[in-house]
């Protein structure tokens, strides 16, 4: 299992809490073996003024999805920590206003130093709307 944190969807949910994740209604919905999965609404938190998914918005679930995934990865919580260190995005398909999209992130890599995340977003018909890359650095905790 690529776990070495314990988790549940409870507890991911909880990290939410006066947060932007928050804010934007991001919400864990499930916990695979080597996969994490979250919503987040298309409402009038999440969209640019044409009533479409905003594509920073898109990117805020995605950097949230692979850097819980990284943290997940940490044998030694209290000595290090998981940052984002770059991130892409390639906005496919417009999401309108009014419904769910979902994020699922999967490892590309994951090594000691360097976690690499592909991060699919898609709405809620199951058609890819964006689909993002996260580098995340694993540093010591000040």
């Amino acid at each position: 299992m690529l776990w070495k944190q314990q988790a549940t969807l409870d507890g991911l949910n909880a990290l939410n809490q006066a947060t932007l994740n928050e804010t934007l209604g991001v919400q864990f919905t499930e916990i695979g073996n080597d996969f994490l999965v979250a919503t987040m609404p298309v409402d009038m938190r999440t969209v640019q003024p044409f009533r479409l998914l905003h594509g920073g918005a898109n990117v805020a679930l995605a950097e949230t999805l692979g850097s819980v995934a990284s943290t997940l990865c940490l044998e030694d919580m209290g000595a290090f920590m998981a940052v984002g260190l770059e991130i892409n995005a390639n906005h496919l398909k417009s999401v309108r206003e009014g419904g769910v999209v979902t994020g699922v992130c999967r490892p590309i890599r994951v090594g000691k130093q360097v976690h690499v995340w592909q991060i699919e977003i898609s709405d809620e018909k199951g058609e890819l709307s964006c689909i993002s890359r996260l580098t995340v650095a694993i540093v010591p905790r000040r």
